[in-house]
Formats: C-alpha cells, structure tokens, sequence
C-alpha cells in the first residue's frame, strides 16, 4: 500500500513537506545507485598496470583540386567573374572535393604592380589551420582573393553567412549564384546528427560551457567554453526533447569520418610551388595530376590506376600549366611533366581549339572518378 503524503494547513506547510520528501527519495535513489556500482579498485593489479591499447584512427581520403585566381580576369564583368566562380563551387561540391586552392600563376608581384587595383594586401585573409595575424602585409592578386572569398562564401551555410561575410564588394553579386544545397546546408526543419553553428555572445553560468547558433529555433548548449563568433562542428543527438538542446563540439573531419560529405576549405597560394609546400596535410599529397591539352590521354589510364589518400588535381589558366610553371621563381623546371605524377588531358578529340577552366574542372573531375580511386574504396 502507498504511504499517503500528509498535507499541509497551508500552501507553504505543504510545499515544504513536498520538498523534504523528494529530498529523502533523492537520497536513497542516491544510495541505491552507489550500492549497485562496482568499486574502481576492483581490477586486479596486473590488468591496471597495462596500459589501454592505443587506437590507431584511419586516414579519411581527401581530394583537393587546384585553380588558378587569374581565370577570373578573363570574365567581362563583375557579375560574370561571380558566376564563373560559382560555376567552380558547384563543380567541387558536386563531385565531394574537400579542399580548393586558388594559386597565383603569374609570377612575382612586381612594384607596379602593387600600386595598381589588380593588387591587394591582405591583412585579414587567414587559410585554415593557421592563427591570427599569420597573413598580415602579403600581398594577393585581386583576381585570387575575389575567386577564394566566393568558394568561402557559398561553402557556408546561409544562416551563418552574416556572421562571417560582411558587406563586401567582391560579394556584391553572390546572392544571384546556385545554392551549392550540400549536406551541411541544413533547413531548420532538416535532421542531421551534424550541425555547423556559430558560438554566440551570451551570459552563462560558470562551469555551464557555451551556445552555439545552430540554424535552429533554439540555440544548443555545448559542454565546453569557446570563444565568441567562432565557428564549430555540433553533434546533436536524436530524440532529445526539451526545452533545452544539448550538443557536442566535434572535429569538422568527424562527418566526413562517418560518411557524410562535408564540403571544402579554401586557401590561397601565391605561386604552383606553394601548392604543394603548403599543404595543410602532415603526409602530403601522394598522388598529383596535372591536366593539359599537351599531356596524355585520359583513355590510356586503367580504371583504378592511381590509389590515392590524399589526391591532387592541378588546373591551368589561359596560358596552360606550362606559363605558371615558367612564372615560378622556385621551380627550375622546363617540362610540367616532371612536376607532376600523371600530367594527363582529360578531353582529347576536343573540337573547340580552346577548353575553358571552369569546363575542364567538370571534365576532368568526371573524367578521373573512375582513374583516382580512394584507398578505402578498393
């Protein structure tokens, strides 16, 4: 038979007693529990003493492609530089690559060239991985930063787009591009156990960790502290319901560990060289092709010729792979070939005498699915 609560003369009477009773339940649920555990010296000695075997994690294959900034003068207006970049977001997207680098293939700036508006110095650029203030006073060809601050740009999920891109002029026209619609361009409606948010600038408790902006009616509580208008990866988990969302801050590489696409980075490098010196990766690229109308044909490749972790796909700009070659200072090479593993032309029997940039990247890219196979998938 159930214990009846005795009521109270009054109001507070009543409420008092109904506290002290939940404090007691909380106390023997409390007991119970700590009854019921095992005792953490329980192991045996021997068992403690060996240390946890290390877990070895699997490199995620990544495929990175290479474009030269200079294509963007060719475009006539400002609204077709725009699309033209649009046109190469969408290609990357569509197609799963995971880094863009928009190179430099015409040389050393000159001291002309600097006085002049095709030049900018650039003191707020930062590519990923690098802290702040690393690219102060360098200076960058228009052209590069233009064609990196629109792949930027269309990468970012529209609701965190206004925390991170100001008004700017080299974005006046970027509202007119395709939505890129990739897997972490969520609608608030949309479930995914991924989210990309922004930390917002709110109050909170010490020891409670931050919020974070995650396209959703209600911001999600993360368990660590971050800085402010830092952008983060969130697992939500499904099936919580509550007033309250309760997240977890995860390495941006975490999606794409569990399958899921998770789109690009950008960063820019001032010459063909720094393509490869910079690369953000600690074993580098292991398989670079370089593409032209001069190398070989992609027909003499077999399926599943190049094995890759960390793959490489280089473009040229008007004057081919072989002018940035010459423009680079710290390349002594003649043939392009030698730079490269496979330097192949991905459209041979092409009938017009020339193949823009922004169409060789989609040739190419459907061209070699079936050349470049990631390690994983053979």
């Amino acid at each position: 038979m159930s214990t009846v609560v005795p009521m109270g003369k009054n109001f507070k009477e009543h409420n008092k007693i109904h506290k002290e009773n939940r404090r007691k339940w909380r106390e023997e649920r409390l007991m119970k529990k700590m009854a019921t555990s095992k005792p953490t010296n329980s192991s045996p000695p021997e068992l403690e003493s060996n240390p946890a075997p290390e877990v070895v994690k699997k490199v995620v294959p990544t495929l990175s492609i290479a474009v030269p900034g200079s294509i963007l003068d060719n475009a006539q207006s400002q609204e077709l530089r725009t699309y033209l970049a649009g046109q190469i977001a969408r290609a990357a997207c569509v197609y799963q690559v995971d880094e863009v680098v928009v190179f430099d293939d015409q040389g050393e700036i000159t001291e002309l060239e600097r006085h002049s508006k095709k030049v900018k110095v650039e003191t707020t650029w930062q590519t990923e991985g690098e802290g702040e203030g690393s690219s102060a006073n360098l200076a960058y060809r228009r052209a590069c930063l233009q064609l990196a601050r629109i792949l930027q740009y269309l990468e970012c999920p529209q609701y965190l787009r206004k925390y991170f891109f100001p008004i700017h002029k080299d974005l006046q026209f970027a509202g007119l591009l395709n939505p890129l619609d990739a897997p972490h361009h969520l609608r608030q409606n949309d479930y995914c156990q991924f989210r990309e948010g922004v930390v917002v600038d709110k109050p909170l408790k010490p020891g409670r960790g931050s919020q974070v902006n995650c396209g959703l009616l209600r911001d999600v509580e993360i368990d660590k502290t971050i800085s402010p208008n830092l952008r983060v990866t969130v697992r939500i988990p499904e099936g919580i319901e509550g007033k309250k969302i309760k997240g977890q801050v995860v390495s941006p590489r975490t999606p794409k560990e569990n399958g899921i696409y998770w789109g690009y980075s950008v960063r820019i490098a001032r010459s063909l060289s720094e393509i490869i010196e910079k690369c953000p990766y600690k074993e580098g690229y292991d398989v670079i092709v370089g593409t032209s109308d001069k190398g070989k044909s992609v027909d003499h490749l077999d399926d599943g010729a190049l094995v890759y972790r960390r793959g490489l796909i280089v473009f040229g700009g008007l004057a081919g792979l072989e002018a940035a070659l010459e423009a680079d200072p710290k390349l002594d090479l003649e043939d392009p070939k030698l730079l490269f593993g496979e330097y192949v032309n991905t459209c041979p029997r092409q009938g017009s005498r020339t193949i823009r940039t922004e169409e060789a990247i989609l040739i190419s890219l459907a061209e070699m699915r079936k050349k470049m196979v990631p390690w994983n998938e053979l």
